[in-house]
């Protein structure tokens, strides 16, 4: 165990790094057009209830694994198994290279944000049309513009990530999920006092279970899975972190809380303006990059509210990828004796080499293909559907079958008898069960 690992110095650090690496484009992005296409307040329901009894149970386990070892995720499996470390060590690794993966593809949308907050806030974003915009999106994404913004959104990262725990990653996030969360209040607003607003709230929050299917329910339970970016080991390298004072049941419970209430506002935001201005909520991942900037050139005050959109995704999309980078940091600086900059760096070259083939993806290197696709869709498949799914599932089943019971106990104390007993319950029999189903229903 590390005695001096460093440590997040405030409550309010704990919750805004764990907040932020939850937070993310999977927020703002996916989980809108997730509920468009799959019944709006039905699958708002079931996202909640996977959260609850899903979600917080997997935050803890990892929170638990983090603090017990005081390592990397690599670190942690090797030490807290009580036998056959090594062997356990793989899902670390796994993890390890998952979030490398990630980055690489996560960086490039990362990366649109960008030109898109660029273009809205020029005022070029307007000058587009509606017949246009695909087009227009193709083109940017297809040509070297993209990799340029993939490499911008990488160095904002390392030079966060050159701080450190307390000067870094812990400063950085106490200053943007602020605002963050203000740009979230502002946006919800004007979309509140938008005509047909009601039509899109009334979609949004009245369930209609008469027409769910079982394709709705695996898209709710993989959404409340993604959304908190269980698998990868960001809520475990955060939680090494904590300080012995930190309640981990309390933090894990008001992570979820803060990320499902990003979830919702996100929806608050898109929903009465796609009924206003009759859009079609189904539209899939085109609707934030191309329904949307139609939506706001409508808008009095377009560029201003367009503006305001895309520096929330950037923010959000930022905050990820310090908790996604923190994870191969903390592994090259405790396995491989590196200094932090070193770390920062090699990650840096790693990432923006395999995110500049991601990038190229749209353009020169579409036809470049492995296994019929991509590298940006093949890193997306197989971290979405096989190393995340297959890591939480782990996960789970090592804290809840694996690790020492008394280990597990003594970390989530003094949370009351009965909650730990659920905890540890959902771990072992609810929790892998779940993801295993998430994990098959991708590969099919």
């Amino acid at each position: 165990m590390l005695d001096n690992r460093p440590r997040f110095a405030t409550r309010f650090g704990v919750i805004a790094t764990t907040v932020g690496s939850a937070v993310g484009l999977g927020n703002i992005w996916r989980f809108p057009y997730e509920a468009g296409a799959h019944g709006g307040g039905a699958f708002l329901i079931l996202y909640i209830a996977c959260i609850a009894f899903i979600g917080i149970p997997v935050v803890c386990a990892e929170f638990v694994m983090g603090r017990a070892s005081r390592l990397n995720i690599f670190g942690a499996f090797r030490t807290l198994a009580p036998r056959g470390g090594r062997r356990w060590a793989v899902v670390g690794g796994m993890g390890i290279m998952a979030s490398i993966m990630i980055l690489s593809f996560y960086s490039v949308v990362a990366g649109w944000t960008i030109e898109y907050l660029w273009q809205s806030v020029a005022g070029t974003l307007a000058d587009i049309d509606s017949a246009g915009r695909h087009a227009a999106f193709d083109t940017f994404t297809g040509g070297w513009r993209c990799v340029m913004w993939t490499i911008v959104i990488l160095a904002l990262n390392g030079v966060i990530m050159l701080g450190g725990v307390q000067k870094g990653i812990e400063r950085a996030s106490n200053w943007l999920m602020p605002v963050l969360f203000l740009l979230l209040v502002v946006l919800a607003v004007n979309s509140l006092l938008l005509p047909g607003a009601a039509d899109g709230l009334k979609f949004f929050f009245t369930p209609d279970f008469s027409s769910m299917t079982a394709d709705d329910v695996l898209a709710a339970l993989g959404q409340a899975f993604f959304s908190l970016s269980l698998g990868l080991g960001t809520m475990m390298i955060y939680g090494s972190y904590f300080s012995s004072r930190t309640r981990l049941v309390r933090s894990a419970a008001t992570t979820a809380a803060l990320d499902t209430l990003v979830a919702i506002t996100a929806g608050v935001i898109i929903f009465p303006a796609v009924f206003s201005y009759g859009a079609e909520p189904s539209a899939g991942p085109k609707l934030v990059f191309e329904v949307l900037p139609d939506i706001f050139n409508h808008m009095s005050g377009g560029s201003v509210w367009s503006s305001a959109f895309f520096l929330l995704l950037l923010l959000a999309s930022l905050t990820s990828t310090i908790s996604m980078s923190e994870i191969s940091v903390a592994y090259f600086c405790e396995q491989w004796r590196m200094k932090r900059r070193t770390a920062v760096v090699v990650n840096f070259v790693l990432v923006a080499s395999l995110g500049t083939l991601c990038a190229l993806s749209f353009g020169p290197l579409a036809h470049r293909t492995v296994f019929g696709m991509t590298f940006f869709n093949l890193f997306d498949f197989v971290t979405s559907n096989v190393m995340m799914p297959l890591g939480g599932m782990l996960i789970s089943f090592f804290t809840g079958w694996i690790l020492d019971r008394r280990i597990l106990e003594s970390e989530l104390s003094p949370t009351p008898r009965a909650i730990v007993r659920g905890i540890a319950f959902s771990l072992r029999y609810v929790a892998p069960g779940a993801i295993a189903i998430i994990f098959v229903n991708g590969l099919l």
